[in-house]
């Protein structure tokens, strides 16, 4: 069945039959093609179970989220084009509230969340501010691949969704040239309780591995960013438990603290800012010089301190 949806993907930009993928996902027609305009956030699986990816390698940004059990979930920002599919698709949280404000009024796709979340993300000021797109706002926006077990499954087809409203990516992270004082780096590895990332420079990019393995899309191969942000963050308990009981931290990204910057194979040490939820995080030397992104993707790690 893997196969099988690999066979599809390739032939979706013909075909809007995506829903022949898989016997269980659902059988309703594809809304007509939306404009791929700015900016859809998709919440995104990647423990071992979901991996590998799919259209992961078209997202302008990354965000690395720690969540419960000192795992971590990848959001990921779409802004100049949508792929076919993206996913697997999995469940929102509380993080999420403040750091989906940076991006004006996006599409928001996630495979649900706790009740407390959920009804949080459907209700006025978040509400007014998203476009909600889980399964049980557009459901005929998703489907499963049954070669992969649940909840590992879901899938997501972008040209059902609606365009978000918001900033291109040089607004979201500013870009430019590096500033002087880097230090020659070619590989940083980063840690959570249950997660490892690592970052090694290859010539023209960062390729990404996890939990040490490298990290790949079907689409892509192994993924890879032009600039690598680690950003420290200051973390809350959660006010919502899963099953089991745990919590996951909820990571301030509003407010400032210190950062490295990875790029043109070289860390640039730094602090970020972001005033309020509205504003997109800037990133500076400890002088006070902008700190900006090379070209291509940006993946950010929320390092909890």
């Amino acid at each position: 069945m893997r196969r099988r949806l690999i066979r599809c993907l390739a032939g979706l930009a013909s075909a809007g039959l995506l829903a022949g993928c898989s016997t269980a996902g659902p059988s309703s027609p594809m809304a007509p093609a939306a404009p791929a305009g700015p900016v859809l956030v998709v919440k995104i699986d990647n423990v071992a179970p979901a991996r590998p990816a799919t259209g992961l390698g078209s997202a302008d940004l990354v965000v690395a989220e720690p969540v419960e059990g000192g795992l971590s979930r990848l959001a990921a920002v779409f802004t100049t084009r949508r792929p076919p599919v993206i996913g697997p698709v999995r469940s929102a949280r509380e993080t999420d509230y403040d750091l989906l404000a940076a991006f004006g009024r996006p599409v928001f796709a996630y495979s649900g969340a706790a009740p407390e979340v959920d009804r949080a993300l459907h209700t006025p000021p978040l509400a007014d501010r998203i476009v909600n797109a889980s399964p049980a706002d557009a459901p005929a926006a998703y489907v499963r691949e049954d070669a992969r077990p649940v909840p590992h499954n879901l899938f997501l087809r972008p040209e059902a969704l609606p365009a978000g409203e918001g900033p291109l990516p040089d607004a979201l992270i500013a870009r430019g040239p590096a500033p002087a004082g880097g230090t020659p780096t070619a590989s940083r590895a980063v840690s959570y309780p249950a997660a490892s990332f690592d970052f090694r420079w290859d010539g023209g990019r960062w390729l990404v591995w996890l939990d040490g393995s490298p990290l790949t899309s079907t689409e892509a191969g192994q993924l890879g960013a032009g600039t690598v942000i680690l950003q420290q963050v200051t973390t809350r308990p959660g006010a919502v438990a899963d099953s089991q009981g745990r919590t996951a931290p909820v990571a301030q990204t509003v407010g400032t603290g210190a950062a490295t910057v990875l790029r043109d194979g070289a860390a640039f040490e730094g602090v970020w800012s972001r005033p309020v939820p509205q504003a997109v995080t800037t990133f500076a030397t400890p002088g006070g010089a902008p700190l900006p992104a090379a070209t291509g993707p940006v993946w950010v790690v929320l390092i909890p301190t």
